[in-house]
């Protein structure tokens, strides 16, 4: 019985802390709710939002008979593997992060209106590195891809991460954000902003067919363009690396919108089952060890863990530049349009 009891009690706990309400039942209980006056209750009454979200998404999804539990299983086994081995990994990393470069900031900012839009910049920034490298280095890309593999987008695919990406994360963000002078407390309010609006671009057609957001889809990021981030299709590939402003992309030219004349499919271009956890938490290592098995000498074998998916000692590169590439230039030849927006 006691073990029994201890086990809905951990059951429970799960529950409390995947949807974020733990701080709004203490303060039900205790009838004191002068913490919403702080920004840390502020942040407390918002991080609920998105595993409601996902839960109305879910229930809409049931009521038109769109529901597949395929489309979550994986998504779902992936939070709660992670819940258990990495809870505590990426608070460690930051904490680690802002200890070691705080004194060798190039400024140093507070937690003011003005210095909060120079620090979202500087955090876009890191993040736009981040993002990049997870894509563009083949050992990086095997922590990143487990957040790619889902064949639809719904709101539990946020949830979907390899267990050491975000402290991989974590230490490219803070490290450049604290290097440049990002204030600690500023920096943790940012995160929790781009924690928010990074996990509702994930929301599904169940909820928001239309991604675009009206006006909003021009000035920022808007789940129209991340869900041209996941997609696989060459024209897409490698593109919208920011999160919410969308500045980083435009300088760097990775900036691409959703195009009528090209309908996403989303997943990663690697056969693989995408309902099956090991294949989608461990196929890109698997993959990745016989790349560098079936390699001669030391130098190649060492060359997959740091260029890009699809890199080839062969020199018969698949890589996502080069696909996009091909893409392109078989579009301008035949002359297919692909500029019209959705």
């Amino acid at each position: 019985m006691i073990a029994f009891l201890n086990i809905f009690s951990t059951l429970y706990d799960e529950l409390i802390g995947f949807l974020g309400i733990g701080s709004l039942i203490e303060m039900y209980k205790s009838g004191n709710y002068s913490s919403l006056h702080t920004l840390q209750g502020i942040e407390s009454a918002i991080g609920p939002v998105i595993p409601f979200l996902l839960i109305i998404e879910i229930i809409r999804a049931a009521f038109y008979r769109r529901f597949r539990v395929i489309h979550y299983k994986v998504q779902f086994l992936t939070y709660v593997f992670n819940s258990f081995i990495g809870r505590f990994i990426s608070i460690a990393a930051v904490a680690f992060c802002i200890g070691l470069f705080e004194k060798y900031s190039i400024i140093k900012t507070s937690f003011t209106w003005y210095w909060l839009i120079y620090g979202y910049v500087a955090w876009e920034l890191s993040h736009f590195v981040y993002h990049y490298l997870a894509h563009k280095v083949r050992l990086l890309w095997c922590l990143h891809s487990t957040h790619h593999a889902p064949q639809t987008m719904n709101l539990s695919v946020t949830y979907a991460h390899f267990f050491l990406e975000a402290p991989y994360a974590d230490v490219v963000r803070t490290s450049i954000c604290i290097l440049l002078g990002v204030n600690p407390a500023l920096l943790f309010f940012i995160m929790f902003i781009d924690g928010t609006w990074g996990a509702f671009i994930h929301v599904g057609e169940n909820i928001l067919k239309d991604g675009h957001l009206g006006f909003l889809n021009r000035l920022i990021l808007t789940p129209s363009h991340h869900r041209v981030h996941h997609a696989r299709n060459p024209y897409y590939m490698d593109t919208n690396f920011c999160n919410l402003l969308n500045v980083w992309d435009k300088v760097f030219g990775t900036y691409v919108d959703e195009k009528k004349a090209i309908p996403i499919e989303y997943g990663i271009t690697r056969k693989m089952n995408p309902n099956n956890f090991p294949d989608v938490y461990f196929g890109e290592f698997a993959a990745l060890f016989r790349d560098m098995k079936n390699a001669p000498g030391l130098k190649n074998k060492l060359m997959y863990l740091v260029m890009p998916p699809g890199w080839s000692h062969t020199g018969e590169h698949k890589t996502a530049g080069i696909v996009r590439k091909q893409f392109l230039e078989n579009h301008v030849t035949e002359q297919v349009p692909i500029t019209s927006e959705a």
